[in-house]
């Protein structure tokens, strides 16, 4: 009897196992049905070296090698303060205000550092990504606008990013190849930047690296070659200076730093690396990296605007033609300006150009990935995601190249459209974010302190308003008609009245205000 009860033992043994694996196997399913940033497969696991033995809640000693290995992230999201919107608002602040808006545009770059690092702290806090997290935070109906909005602000940020690619494609053919050509091409070569990605992360970081080169040694070689005023040069940057007649330029340089669909893009980014959220010690050395990355990284954005600015002021300011310059006659006017040479300078401005929306291009189809996964959590393959994300701006840039080519002036009024476009959208990120970053059921100990927290809500804020000007001044300029006038109305209330709520789900309000408050308003959860 002996024999047969060991043999139905070690049966109902293997049962169990195989019960267990199943159980697991399931468990492995349904895990993968949230749609993340980054497979485990992807990402690049940080090595310890030499310090295995320090335990999880301990800050291991910095190492040049793990700076290394997290490098990589903050350059793919510098790229927003580096696409032919911000180098069409730093030639326009140059040529009308020469070097006198230099201090602002420095402030402003260190304000989106502080928004883009806090972005970065929920990512490698929580493992998840901000469009992630708004879905899970916010009922249906307010993910829903979040995500259309979120997806609005792309669109708007594609098309100027297409659209100065195709202009850049038009000025290095002499002519020959028209806008809606340069479209196309744009559209295409993004996928094979985006392959590059299946041959891993790094690959993709080193062809970044490659684009933001070739717009440092472009537009440095500009800079020489125009040779600005050195001494004007330091009093732009360090004495605040600001006009009533360049204050739109102003709101411009500020409006222009913080793009919506960054803050989204970079929190997914940072998930590239293989960190732990529950080791509180290898969490605090990621945000350690990614902060000196970071900050490294819009150091050298802030350099090239710098140099674009310059450039432009030292050739264009007090002249006749500084109002009318904008992205697609800049090439000529510099050329008019400061002649051939070896190199002719519009050939230069031709290739940074190039390579500011290119690479632009690429991160915003790979937000667009990371906005539509995450607010709706779709299975698709990532060609497909990639497609998808395509169409929504090829589509209506195509549009836009083939109606608005007939001037330069209609091009320009679209790109301020464009402008107030991705203006309007911009609390529709800096809000959740800053309600989500000060969250300690979801931050735990990583979530901000109460004064890092006023700070930024205070940077939030005046950026906010600061954007809000821009929106008032050019409806009163825009808008003419009873009917166009009710419907700004109309809409301007409703877009108010979002705000209201979002800032009432962010826990910044007394309770007593948030009580007055309708009682939709003061709903939370799914």
């Amino acid at each position: 009897m002996s024999a047969p009860s060991r043999e139905e033992g070690s049966k109902e043994e293997e049962k169990d196992e195989e019960a267990n694996r199943l159980l697991e196997e399931a468990g492995a399913v349904s895990s993968s049905e949230e749609d993340v940033a980054y497979e485990a497969g992807e990402k690049i696991l940080v090595a310890d070296f030499d310090f295995d033995t320090v335990d999880d809640a301990t800050v291991p000693p910095f190492s040049w090698k793990k700076l290394w290995l997290f490098t990589g992230p903050g350059f793919l999201m510098s790229i927003a303060f580096l696409d032919p919107g911000n180098l069409e608002g730093d030639l326009q602040s140059g040529a009308i205000a020469g070097y006198s808006l230099l201090w602002l545009l420095m402030w402003a770059t260190v304000m989106g550092l502080l928004i883009q690092l806090l972005s970065a702290r929920v990512g490698v806090a929580t493992g998840r990504h901000l469009a992630e997290l708004c879905r899970d935070e916010y009922p249906h109906w307010a993910r829903l606008v979040l995500w259309f909005m979120a997806e609005l602000a792309l669109i708007g940020a594609d098309i100027q990013e297409v659209i100065g690619s195709a202009i850049a494609i038009q000025i290095l053919s002499r002519g020959f190849l028209p806008l809606w050509v340069g479209v196309l091409i744009t559209a295409s070569d993004c996928f094979f930047f985006l392959f590059l990605e299946n041959y891993g992360v790094r690959k993709l970081e080193a062809a970044f690296a490659v684009l933001i080169s070739i717009m440092g040694l472009s537009f440095a070689w500009m800079f020489a070659d125009a040779r600005p005023n050195r001494q004007e040069l330091l009093m732009g940057i360090l004495v605040p200076r600001l006009s009533s007649k360049t204050i739109r330029q102003a709101v411009g340089v500020v409006g222009c730093v913080i793009m919506p669909h960054n803050v989204f893009l970079h929190s997914a980014l940072v998930q590239s690396r293989k960190i732990d959220p529950n080791k509180k010690g290898r969490v605090q050395e990621a945000l350690n990296y990614y902060s000196i990355e970071s900050s490294a990284a819009l150091s050298v954005s802030f350099m090239i605007n710098l140099f674009v600015t310059t450039v432009f002021a030292k050739g264009f300011y007090g002249t006749k033609q500084a109002k009318d310059i904008g992205l697609v006659n800049a090439g000529q006017y510099l050329e008019e300006k400061y002649g051939g040479g070896v190199f002719p300078i519009l050939y230069i401005w031709g290739i940074g150009l190039l390579a500011a929306g290119q690479s632009s291009t690429i991160t915003g189809t790979y937000a667009g990935q990371f906005i539509m996964g995450g607010f709706l959590n779709l299975r698709l393959k990532k060609w497909m995601r990639a497609l998808i994300t395509r169409s929504f701006a090829i589509v209506p840039t195509i549009i836009v190249a083939i109606v608005f080519n007939r001037s330069e002036a209609s091009l320009d009024i679209l790109n301020e459209w464009l402008n107030v476009l991705q203006s309007m959208q911009i609390p529709f990120a800096l809000i959740p974010l800053l309600t989500l970053v000060s969250k300690e059921q979801l931050m735990g100990t990583f979530r901000v302190g109460p004064v890092l927290e006023r700070v930024a809500w205070t940077v939030a804020g005046l950026i906010i308003v600061i954007n809000g000007y821009l929106l008032l001044d050019f409806f009163i300029s825009e808008v003419n008609g009873v009917l166009l006038g009710l419907l700004a109305c109309s809409c301007t209330t409703a877009y108010i009245a979002f705000i209201v709520y979002l800032v009432s789900q962010s826990g910044i309000l007394p309770s007593a205000w948030v009580n007055r408050l309708p009682k939709g308003f003061s709903s939370t959860g799914n």
